[in-house]
């Protein structure tokens, strides 16, 4: 059986587990260094950005439309992920509709049950 924490005693100072009184990380904190590979995923982001030209995203852009006319399935997915945005399912509110209909036959059954 697992015990339940003490909920009358005092928080335990902030100065105890590294963190400022905000709760904020304190300095000197191990903990608090961030992603170790976020300046290395940056640096490589900025090399990748520096070498593509507008003119390169123009003519991938221009591929992905002429694979997508020709049948491409996944090229079609992908233009239309890019431009459109997910898909949406339609039949959202038909489907909530039928929930409530159900909650409210359970509703109905119950009260009749009393």
């Amino acid at each position: 059986m697992s015990k339940k924490p003490d909920q009358s005693s005092e928080p335990s100072p902030t100065e105890s587990n590294g963190r400022q009184g905000g709760g904020r990380f304190g300095e000197g904190n191990k903990f608090a260094k961030g992603n170790p590979h976020a300046k290395r995923v940056a640096e490589l982001r900025a090399i990748l950005l520096g070498a593509v030209k507008d003119e390169d995203f123009k003519a991938i852009a221009k591929m992905l439309v002429q694979l997508a006319k020709g049948g491409d399935l996944p090229a079609t997915r992908e233009l239309f992920q890019r431009t459109l945005g997910p898909a949406v399912e339609l039949d959202l509110i038909d489907r909530l509709e039928s929930l409530e209909a159900k909650i409210a036959e359970i509703q109905t059954a119950k009260a009749g049950a009393n």
